[in-house]
């Protein structure tokens, strides 16, 4: 078998061509960008399927340059930590709060189901973990950081299931939630506001970021030197606790660290660069997944995919009766509560933009619902990945 070895720049590369094949195919199938696959995944996969057959053939293979992706990671958690800012819950109100209540909830339940059907079936506990909060809740993202995570701690083929979960639950989260919030309408004889003004739902909802300083050199110069702070003072974090006995993730320490300057910057009303925390975070994930995806070894899907799809099917049906019975009352019982229970399963087995698409359909049939299209995406972009990563980092402790 022939092996191509890459060095970094020649890895970059390689991703960076497989991201505009990525968009180049989105932006033509319509039913791509309908579910909102992300164009890593579609670039990723194609080039993994290509070394799949490299495989199995014993023709090809590959061998990737992986310290960046390492480094790409950290730079994702830590711009997750500065989105952490309590000032900000504290400003979405009650619903807000009670939302990510429901989405903690759901996140534990899903791990929980998880770990308990993958052993059930015969197969490593961190699978269930894959096919758990890191693949639903998560998505893509949280899929591509924890399964090489997963996998290190003896998962094999975590990577490729948890990703595999993740496309799933784009599907399945779309596929779910309009007929969890019509059969909450018909059940509670509820009815929406008679403008079915989606738009103006969808713009009010979208009003939920801090105000940020115009994208020039001084913004981004002060995110990268708060970024590089958070990074250097997290791995002190973490080599320290791990002297003292405690091992953690490499993530977690400039995650945490990040989280803590950004609610002193809130407290002393400092200027906040937000804005570009998200592009660099956006471009730090996009390369991430991408390169974890062309590295992914499909091969060892097969011996998990039996378990993975049973276990998926049950986190259906679960995602289904929580939004129907808990999300719903949890959130009021109201018009607003169904529109939620319907955006929270595409929110909790797919993403934010598939929760969004979800509501959008349901609000163009029954009327807007102002603080539905403001509460989901709030804790969708700003809260649910920091809890997420630390419950998922907790129940990883437990089942390695």
């Amino acid at each position: 078998m022939t092996v191509f070895k890459l060095d970094i720049a020649q890895t970059v590369a390689v991703a960076a061509a497989l991201l505009a094949l990525g968009e180049f195919i989105k932006n033509r199938v319509p039913l791509l960008s309908r579910y909102f696959i992300p164009a890593p995944i579609i670039g990723g996969l194609i080039f993994s399927i290509v070394a799949l057959i490299g495989h199995q053939t014993g023709s090809f293979g590959f061998q990737f340059y992986d310290n960046m992706r390492s480094f790409l990671l950290l730079v994702f958690f830590t711009t997750i930590g500065f989105s952490a800012s309590f000032e900000l819950l504290k400003k979405g109100g009650i619903g807000v709060a009670l939302f990510l209540l429901c989405a903690i909830m759901l996140v534990c339940i899903q791990n929980g189901v998880g770990v308990a059907l993958a052993q059930a079936l015969g197969a490593h506990p961190l699978i269930g973990l894959a096919a758990g909060s890191i693949s639903l809740t998560g998505g893509h993202g949280t899929s591509a950081a924890f399964g090489p995570l997963l996998e290190q701690a003896g998962a094999v083929g975590a990577l490729p299931a948890a990703i595999a979960a993740s496309t799933y639950g784009l599907v399945a989260g779309c596929v779910i939630g309009g007929p969890v919030g019509t059969l909450l309408m018909r059940r509670h004889g509820l009815r929406g506001p008679k403008l079915a003004d989606s738009g103006a739902a969808q713009a009010a909802g979208s009003q939920t970021a801090p105000e940020t300083a115009e994208t020039n050199d001084d913004t981004i110069l002060r995110a990268t030197i708060l970024l590089m702070v958070a990074i250097g003072l997290g791995t002190v974090l973490v080599n320290w606790l791990k002297d003292l006995g405690l091992t953690l993730p490499a993530y977690l320490g400039p995650m945490l660290m990040a989280a803590v300057i950004r609610n002193i910057i809130d407290w002393r009303n400092w200027l906040l660069p937000t804005r570009q925390f998200e592009v660099v975070g956006n471009v730090s994930l996009a390369f991430f997944l991408t390169m974890a995806l062309m590295s992914m070894k499909l091969w060892e899907l097969a011996a998990v995919a039996g378990p993975l799809l049973a276990i998926l099917l049950v986190q259906t049906v679960i995602m289904f009766a929580f939004a129907y019975f808990v999300t719903f009352r949890i959130m009021g019982r109201d018009y607003d509560a169904a529109v939620i229970a319907a955006g929270h399963c595409g929110f909790g087995l797919g993403a934010t933009p598939n929760a969004m698409a979800n509501m959008q359909a349901f609000a163009r049939a029954n009327g807007p619902s102002f603080k539905a299209f403001f509460v989901i995406p709030l804790v969708g972009s700003l809260f649910i990945d920091f809890f997420n990563a630390v419950i998922i980092t907790s129940f990883m402790s437990f089942f390695k």
